[in-house]
């Protein structure tokens, strides 16, 4: 029929949900900043493209950036969902939608924005699929002040920042391991 949507078979279905789980996990990994779970979503050789100016060319590479620039200082949360997945054998392709929270307590600073990121997967030896390329393009980004939102109050934080008084101050915690 003409403008109907092909349903995949069942495998391909199995294999969507599989990229998913997989997308789903290196998100929560990233916001947790489980880093050795999150470098486990990726093949050892995965390419990254966030601009012009921020491409990464191996795993290695764009986990030290994530980990030094959105380390427990940093508290972010990002959400995809909208998920347009095509496989084919054991390679895939995903357009995804994201919505993203950052909240940098040490620079005043919280960033709220969208984009879509543009995944290629590959199936590996052991059957999982991971990631080979991940970026994405901005539809909008805002930056505020926290300095403009004088009620804003963070009163929990898995990394112990909490809100007083005189402004957000460390607690000496460490979050549990996952």
């Amino acid at each position: 029929m003409p403008g109907s949507i092909p349903v995949p078979e069942s495998g391909a279905r199995d294999d969507v949900s599989e990229i998913c789980r997989l997308k789903y996990r290196y998100l929560r990994t990233l916001d947790t900043k489980q880093w050795d779970e999150f470098a486990d979503t990726m093949v050892a050789e995965a390419t990254a493209t966030y601009s012009e100016y921020l491409q990464f060319e191996s795993r290695e590479a764009f986990i030290a950036f994530m980990r030094n620039t959105l380390g427990p200082h940093v508290i972010t949360e990002h959400r995809c969902d909208h998920p347009e997945i095509d496989i084919d054998g054991d390679t895939a392709t995903g357009t995804w939608y994201l919505a993203d929270t950052v909240l940098i307590p040490e620079h005043n600073m919280l960033l709220r924005g969208a984009a879509f990121y543009s995944d290629r997967y590959i199936r590996c030896d052991d059957g999982r699929w991971r990631i080979s390329h991940t970026g994405y393009e901005r539809t909008y980004e805002v930056v505020l002040s926290l300095s403009d939102l004088p009620s804003l109050r963070l009163t929990s934080s898995r990394w112990g920042l909490i809100a007083r008084d005189s402004g957000l101050e460390s607690v000496e915690r460490e979050p549990e391991a996952g």
